[in-house]
């Protein structure tokens, strides 16, 4: 007699059935990578951050604490304003600050007028403009050493170029470097050749910013290119004027490769001295760390006093 036959469904056991698949977690492969990604972020801006303490904040802190010490034989004590004193009394401190105002005066008449001019001049331009713009930009990309020998070649007593235009114009010849009264004014001239090749960019891209209907509209109304440059092109660019301004004025201030490559930093009777050379002089030549610390607190409290009534005054008048 054969066996009654058993159906699949009823022999198999509950306790043989294969385990259930499991289920993904919506979105969970997402969340890996938006972790990684994050992390990877943090890290980049992590090591950005030491990187700019160890190299801005320490040295900000640092000298902070200097201007009120007085460091011998590697030992540091503290003496108070002592550091303040001694920088307040040196007559060098007053003439440097004075070279130092007449460099940020005349770098602002030539240094912020002159790009700007650059900057019109090459808008007007509809073909070439980026050869212009090389051609203008290329003083900033030499060597700084290299820019101020070039100048000093120019500027040579004896077979300078200058003096070459001078005598071939029967004009008298001039002691650029050596003259208390013009080697300021070289420094200057010298010193913006280098350096407005970025302003004259910046103002370029804002000048290219201003809409066109503005300038017909001008034109409509008789204004000629003066008026033009008056009542569109300087309130258009108001915004980046300011702020070149304040960026310019911080920077002259702080001047020091100029005058101490083409003067050797002191000048004919100290006339190209400034306030940085002066910290220069303390630091590395006197060994006096502690008054180059006071002198920098002075120059850092003064640009940044400066910094804010400037900010202040642009709030109120944007109100």
């Amino acid at each position: 007699m054969s066996a009654p036959s058993v159906t699949p469904s009823k022999a198999a056991s509950p306790r043989h059935s294969p385990p259930p698949a499991a289920e993904p977690v919506p979105g969970g492969g997402r969340c890996a990578k938006s972790l990684r990604r994050n992390l990877t972020a943090h890290g980049f801006l992590i090591g950005a951050v030491l990187c700019f303490a160890f190299f801005s904040w320490y040295p900000m802190v640092r000298e902070f604490l200097l201007a009120f010490q007085k460091t011998e034989s590697g030992q540091s004590t503290w003496v108070g304003f002592d550091n303040l004193v001694t920088v307040v009394n040196d007559p060098a401190f007053w003439q440097a600050w004075r070279n130092t105002l007449l460099f940020t005066v005349l770098a602002l008449v030539f240094g912020f007028a002159v790009p700007f001019l650059v900057a019109l001049v090459i808008n007007e331009f509809h073909h070439g403009q980026g050869y212009l713009r090389l051609l203008v930009y290329l003083p900033v990309m030499l060597p700084p050493v290299a820019s101020v020998l070039l100048f000093k070649y120019l500027y040579d007593p004896g077979y300078g170029l200058l003096n070459e235009l001078l005598r071939f114009l029967h004009l008298p010849e001039q002691q650029w470097l050596q003259d208390p009264d013009l080697s300021m004014l070289s420094v200057v001239i010298a010193s913006t050749w280098m350096n407005m090749g970025g302003a004259a960019l910046i103002y370029l891209a804002a000048l290219q910013s201003i809409p066109g209907e503005l300038y017909e509209a001008a034109e409509l109304d008789g204004a000629g290119l003066l008026r033009k440059i008056w009542h569109v092109t300087i309130p258009q660019t108001r915004l980046i004027l300011s702020l070149m301004l304040l960026m310019q004025i911080i920077a002259t201030m702080q001047v020091f490769v100029e005058p101490f490559l083409l003067t050797g930093g002191a000048g004919p009777e100290g006339s190209t001295t400034t306030v940085v050379h002066l910290i220069y002089q303390y630091a590395f030549n006197f060994n006096n760390y502690g008054a180059a610390a006071a002198l920098g607190l002075l120059l850092l409290v003064l640009l940044a006093g400066f910094s804010a009534a400037y900010v202040k005054l642009s709030r109120a008048e944007d109100e």
